[in-house]
């Protein structure tokens, strides 16, 4: 008996690791990081959604803005700027700009030429354990570091020469974009621990664009012949249907910067659905009673201008706030641009700042308002309004003075290497026969 129960203890010892690892088997698949192919999808589509605001939604945009002789020049430095921006991404930008530093103002070397990133690195999505794949992650992050120095060019459009863009781009880009992204959006950044809510890109895109346009229209200077000649747009057709194709796109943009297919994507849809209804209606409605008519720029532009606004809030605020948002936004950029910009005679060809730049501002304050839960926002009791427009405030200026100061050097070693302006003389002829030997349209 007793050498038959010492050999089933010693059997049960032997038992005794199996045992605990089937045991804690359970707790660690609970623990393991999920990843839900229902996200990656969303995940895929929203990049090609964002990469359709570029192109062909922007190009089209600004193309059908500026005069038929420079339109093809549009749509050179939109392609273009696009092409560098994303092959600049993945050898430095996304290091930069998410490389797991801990530094607060970039994200260091660690991932240059997406060091250590395979098909089984996977990136931490808002919800804790659910992770996508990292390679799906950084090819969203580079759409939206694509467009934004896309924006910039329409406050300049007809009047600079094609290599200083894209040099300036190269300079603007690597220290003010990439920077200003890791203090927003990683979680070691200056202003992401200030608190400061910036869902899908008030202050990294909006702002950041809007500023650097405003300090370029005003070192290059006029357009010849401003107030003089006919400056229309060629054809608002093109425009609208690149408007339509940003409203779009930006589905990808705002819903697609939850990371994740479920609710919190929703409310973003549903915010860039209405607060852009109400700004292009109010911006129509301000236009017919100041003019007596109604225009399809005013609308493209009111449009716009409510994408930009509930951009920094899409995903925070209720629709309800999201009307209000887009409605306020476009009183501020409808002001800009009809008033502000001709008592200061600066040359904002297409209204970047006027747009980007004040409804990027309005927008990311105004999301400190509208987030509480008390005026429909995810935010509850504990929330503060007065304190959280002091970080958004805050936000809104760290980016508006790192922009402008990047940009302000950027142009001037882009105008010291090849100058930035065209001569007079091309400039009256176009650029696209002059920069690019093509032109838009033929007989």
């Amino acid at each position: 008996m007793m050498k038959k129960f010492g050999l089933s203890i010693a059997a049960m010892l032997a038992a005794l690791p199996a045992l605990a690892q089937e045991a804690a088997a359970p707790a660690a698949e609970a623990a393991a990081p999920v990843m839900d192919k229902g996200d990656v999808s969303w995940m895929m589509t929203s990049t090609v959604l964002v990469l359709f605001m570029i192109l062909p939604g922007l190009a089209l945009f600004y193309g059908g803005l500026v005069r038929s002789k420079n339109m093809l020049s549009v749509l050179m430095q939109t392609t273009m700027i696009a092409c560098m921006v994303m092959i600049m991404w993945v050898v430095f930008g996304y290091s930069v700009s998410f490389g797991g530093g801990t530094s607060p103002f970039w994200g260091g070397f660690g991932k240059l030429f997406l060091a250590g990133v395979t098909t089984d690195s996977m990136a931490a999505t808002f919800t804790d354990g659910v992770v996508i794949p990292e390679f799906v992650f950084i090819a969203f992050q580079m759409t939206f570091a694509a467009i934004t120095p896309a924006l910039i060019i329409g406050a300049f459009a007809e009047r600079v020469k094609f290599s200083a863009v894209l040099i300036f781009t190269f300079i603007w880009v690597t220290f003010a974009y990439f920077p200003i992204a890791h203090m927003v959006w990683d979680a070691a950044g200056y202003i992401f621990n200030l608190g400061a809510i910036d869902f899908a890109g008030g202050t990294v895109v909006h702002i950041n664009a809007g500023v650097a346009a405003l300090v370029g229209c005003i070192l290059i200077g006029k357009r010849i012949g401003l107030g003089k000649e006919n400056m229309a747009p060629h054809s608002m057709v093109m425009t609208m249907i690149g408007a339509s194709m940003l409203w779009v796109g930006w589905f990808g943009f705002n819903a697609g910067s939850n990371l994740e297919s479920n609710g919190g994507a929703t409310l973003a849809m549903i915010n860039t659905f209405i607060a852009t209804a109400a700004a292009t209606l109010t911006w129509s409605a301000l236009e017919g009673l100041q003019r007596g008519k109604a225009s399809m720029l005013g609308a493209a532009s009111g449009m716009v201008a409510g994408l930009v606004a509930i951009t920094p809030a899409c995903g925070t605020v209720g629709p309800m706030g999201a009307i209000a948002l887009g409605l306020l936004a476009v009183f501020a950029c409808y002001f800009f641009v009809t008033v502000v910009k001709n008592k200061l005679g600066y040359d904002d060809s297409l209204d970047v700042f006027g747009v980007h730049g004040i409804g990027g501002i309005v927008g990311a304050i105004l999301t400190g308002v509208f987030s509480a839960g008390s005026l429909g926002g995810v935010n509850g009791d504990d929330y503060s309004i007065g304190s959280q427009v002091w970080i958004q405030t805050e936000a809104v200026a760290i980016t508006i003075i790192w922009s402008a100061v990047v940009a302000f050097i950027a142009y001037k070693i882009a105008d010291m290497t090849v100058g930035l302006r065209v001569e007079a003389d091309i400039e009256r002829q176009g650029l696209d026969l002059t920069s690019h030997g093509e032109q838009a349209y033929h007989g």
